[in-house]
């Protein structure tokens, strides 16, 4: 039986994932990568799972990137296989529906960096740093960094993190929109994150995916392609049982129930448009 490489925790509609390798800074190696995909594969489609949260076993590090021992005695053809792989995680991540949240406790370097970037936003602890460092090892970037950081930053910040190899501390990655709050003490991180979680996983989750789809599709094709493909994941929305829902819980002043069972007492009346 393999190591548990990526420990599970369920609070209800959220999911926490730890990288468990604490003894290498949770350093990602190709079995924590393939335990990554699957575990977030598995939360996609258990119907389940409505929000997550990733981070790093430990107090020092969220990850501290590729393992390194590990890289170094692969060929050629052998990272390239590696390398794929850990993009392909990072992939199944971006691609699964689900609202994904780095809480970012202490150091996110290289792959770990990229790990974070993956999620559809991050958290940090007042003693996180993150950085690109490849370059001062004589490597590049290769689980998606030099691609995701020129979106999450713009090509000159991307360009001067990776070219110099420095880190950035929590404070300076919040002004450069690389945390969603302000950083907060590691102890208060991770209950942050998971109440953030939970107040996403109260939303409509096909609603929730939708705007993930918009974002994810539309950042890279002309604003009337992504226009276009609003508006149809808009339609089919408005054609959905959760805005019935969402829609009957505002009018009759109460709190939306996604779960919630319509009934006789309190339908939403679809008008036509005069």
């Amino acid at each position: 039986m393999s190591e548990a490489l990526i420990e599970t925790e369920r609070r209800d509609r959220v999911c926490v994932l730890r990288i468990s390798r604490p003894h290498v800074h949770n350093a990602l190696n190709a079995q924590l990568l393939t335990q990554l995909g699957a575990t977030i594969d598995e939360l996609a489609s258990d119907g389940v799972t409505r929000a997550v949260v990733i981070t790093g076993a430990g107090s020092k590090a969220f990850s501290a990137g590729a393992d390194l021992e590990a890289l170094s005695v692969m060929d050629v053809l052998e990272a390239h296989a590696f390398l794929q792989a850990g993009q392909q995680a990072l992939r199944r991540l971006e691609h699964s529906g689900i609202p994904v949240i780095a809480a970012v406790n202490g150091v996110a370097l290289g792959g770990g960096f990229e790990l974070a970037l993956a999620c559809d936003f991050a958290l940090l602890s007042e003693n996180a740093s993150l950085g690109l460092p490849e370059t001062r090892l004589g490597l590049i970037p290769g689980f998606g960094g030099t691609q995701r950081l020129l979106r999450a930053v713009g090509p000159a910040v991307a360009r001067y993190l990776m070219l110099t190899g420095r880190r950035v501390d929590a404070w300076r990655a919040h002004q450069l929109g690389l945390s969603m709050l302000p950083p907060t003490v590691p102890d208060e991180l991770l209950p942050t994150a998971v109440s953030l979680a939970e107040e996403i996983s109260r939303n409509g989750p096909q609603a929730c995916r939708f705007v993930l789809q918009a974002v994810r599709e539309g950042r890279d094709v002309p604003v009337e392609t992504g226009l276009a493909l609003e508006a149809a994941l808009a339609a089919m929305a408005v054609g959905g049982p959760e805005s019935d829902e969402g829609i009957a819980a505002f009018l009759g002043r109460r709190t939306a129930d996604f779960e919630r069972e319509p009934t006789a007492k309190e339908p939403y009346i679809r008008r036509e448009p005069k």
